[in-house]
């Protein structure tokens, strides 16, 4: 067996069998009251997942597997002593539960290189599509086109035991992982720059490889890359990517079909699509009044504008977090070491200063401080990324880091199909109310 798979295998079987006991020993247990209210406003708060890769903590932020993003950028390997952690880092760290070595993630990079060919079919099916196609549609499809390469369907088709299910699913994870940035960059050079395809160059790192087959090969944009795919790699199990792919992969659908799932939830405006409005808002705010230095209290008087329309301020506000995200710190930071003068980036340094006060006023907000999505835009863009159509589809390769890390945990936990029970609103109403005679 593989070394990262055997030593998955070693960590993973030791928890599968806690989990198992505590099923069969404690299923009786109360855990935690409901309200209606949670109920009523997605579930907010009601602990009903299992997700072992990260957990995020509404004053604290995200931590993977215990580590903050802080210590992430202090511990993981890199390539260079002033650059920023690897993403094979991070993965090996979901999925096995250990800071990696620098040759732990060596070997990773070099096993994701030897699996990275994507079979012709699929860029056959992303040409098929009109260009003026959205890149997050093409990139689902492209995924979706995939499962005809899944070893796990295969596998289940033959009739294998369940308790080998993870092994199969392992297998398509890597594989899955290993060709998505071909994909993305496929769907990027074909839309943006005439179809004018770069090849892989295998002896780079999975990121850095990105970077080079969009075309784009500055130590500074394969900086920023490492630091985009970290950060945006995982958020706990609750959010509608990682929810998605963990839903789908319950009902025994191969990885392919649940990461494409995830991917159409992550194309929601209320989900990954956030960074595409946050620059898109910023340009229409440089518009309107006409310069792209604009002084705080011309960006204080457009985002009460803003609001006063109905309007949200995009990047702003969370639905757990209550303080700044951590995320945005990172990429402040990293604007701050190696970004001078910026029109864009200092928008977005403005609007930090700005924007909190403005939505602490308001009664309704409980969270006024920026989240990932606030600053992510900004960098690439300043990176010559300014198709921001586009953003999304790199937030997607990120995220699969973190959903399917969870897949393979959730396959070799056997966990079951899910499937909560659901009541018509009259049925809570009797419940709270049951005074009112209202027909609904």
């Amino acid at each position: 067996m593989e070394y990262i798979k055997y030593r998955f295998f070693q960590k993973a079987s030791k928890c599968s069998k806690e989990y198992q006991r505590l099923k069969a020993e404690h299923s009786d247990k109360v855990i935690a009251n409901v309200t209606l209210g949670q109920i009523l406003t997605g579930m907010k708060g009601i602990p009903l997942l299992v997700t072992d890769t990260s957990k995020l903590d509404p004053e604290e932020g995200i931590r993977f597997k215990g580590y903050s993003i802080s210590e992430l950028q202090e511990k993981l390997p890199r390539i260079n002593p002033d650059g920023e952690p690897l993403p094979e880092g991070l993965f090996y760290l979901m999925l096995i539960g250990e800071i990696p070595s620098r040759e732990d993630v060596n070997n990773l990079s070099k096993d994701w290189a030897t699996r990275a060919h994507v079979p012709q079919h699929v860029f056959d099916v992303i040409d098929a599509m009109p260009k003026n196609s959205k890149p997050m549609t093409q990139f689902s499809a492209a995924i979706l086109s995939m499962a005809t390469e899944s070893i796990f369907q295969k596998a289940y088709r033959a009739g294998v035991s369940k308790k080998y299910f993870w092994d199969s699913t392992y297998e398509d994870v890597m594989n899955l992982i290993a060709r998505l940035p071909h994909i993305a960059a496929y769907i990027y050079r074909r839309n943006f720059h005439n179809e004018e395809h770069i090849e892989p160059n295998p002896r780079l790192d999975w990121a850095g490889n990105l970077a080079h087959m969009m075309g784009f090969d500055s130590e500074d944009i394969r900086r920023l890359f490492r630091l985009y795919m970290v950060i945006h790699a995982d958020h706990e199990g609750g959010n509608v990517s990682a929810h998605t792919a963990h839903l789908v992969g319950s009902a025994l659908s191969n990885v392919y079909y649940a990461y494409a799932a995830a991917m159409t939830g992550l194309a929601g405006p209320l989900h990954g699509f956030a960074n595409q409005d946050v620059i898109h808002w910023i340009f229409e705010m440089i518009e309107a009044l006409d310069t792209n230095t604009p002084s705080d209290k011309q960006i204080e008087d457009y985002c009460k504008f803003t609001l006063q329309e109905g309007r949200v301020i995009p990047g702003y506000g969370h639905a757990v977090l209550r303080k700044t995200d951590p995320r945005f710190t990172a990429q402040q930071e990293f604007a701050n070491k190696y970004i001078k003068d910026d029109p864009i980036v200092d928008i977005v340094n403005q609007l930090y200063r700005v924007v909190p006060p403005i939505l602490s006023e308001v009664g309704k907000i409980q969270n006024p401080w920026p989240n990932v999505d606030a600053y992510s835009g900004s960098l690439l863009y300043h990176y010559g990324i300014k198709e921001y159509s586009f953003y999304t589809v790199l937030f997607g390769v990120s995220r699969a880091l973190g959903v399917l890390a969870s897949l393979t945990i959730d396959r070799i936990y056997g966990m079951p199909i899910e499937r909560p029970t659901s009541h018509p609103l009259k049925w809570y109403r009797d419940r709270v109310d049951p005074s009112t005679k209202e027909n609904c």
